[in-house]
């Protein structure tokens, strides 16, 4: 013979008393701290951003290409303007590209601002190996 309660919902088990101790009520749901933890994760994750961009982001050093001249089959002059800090100096790569894309060269270009300056405008010849087609500047960082 099964001992049935009126307060046990059908089909849910029946436990001894005193066998397995106090059950407990289903557990309440706390938005408020779910809701401070993602404010906090947040918080974390913008401050972690924003330390790396002020370490590697190089948001003085603004390189604009203006033109590529005189194309030969073993060069390319490349014009560029450089925004640097005040009075301030940067190292460029500048590359020449084939009509295929395939880098035909290379070259590393250091530039500095007259005092009081931001802005540095320069004409480099990128030595190649093969006839290029195009003069670009990759990118410009804080000179050595």
């Amino acid at each position: 013979m099964n001992e049935t309660h009126a307060t046990v919902a059908p089909g849910a088990p029946v436990f001894p008393p005193g066998r397995y101790g106090r059950r407990r009520e289903p557990g309440r749901r706390r938005p408020l701290t779910v809701a401070l933890l993602a404010v906090a994760l947040l918080a974390g994750l913008v401050l972690a951003a924003w330390q790396l961009y002020a370490k590697y982001g190089d948001p003085a050093y603004d390189p604009q290409l203006i033109t590529y001249t005189d194309i030969t089959d073993s060069q390319v002059q490349v014009t560029f303007r450089v925004t640097v800090p005040a009075g301030g100096s940067a190292t460029c790569q500048l590359r020449a590209r084939d009509r295929d894309g395939a880098e035909v060269g290379r070259d590393e270009v250091t530039v500095a601002a007259r005092p009081g300056d931001t802005h540095v405008t320069t004409r480099h010849r990128v030595a190649t190996t093969a006839r290029p087609f195009i003069g670009e500047v990759l990118r410009c960082r804080p000179a050595d």
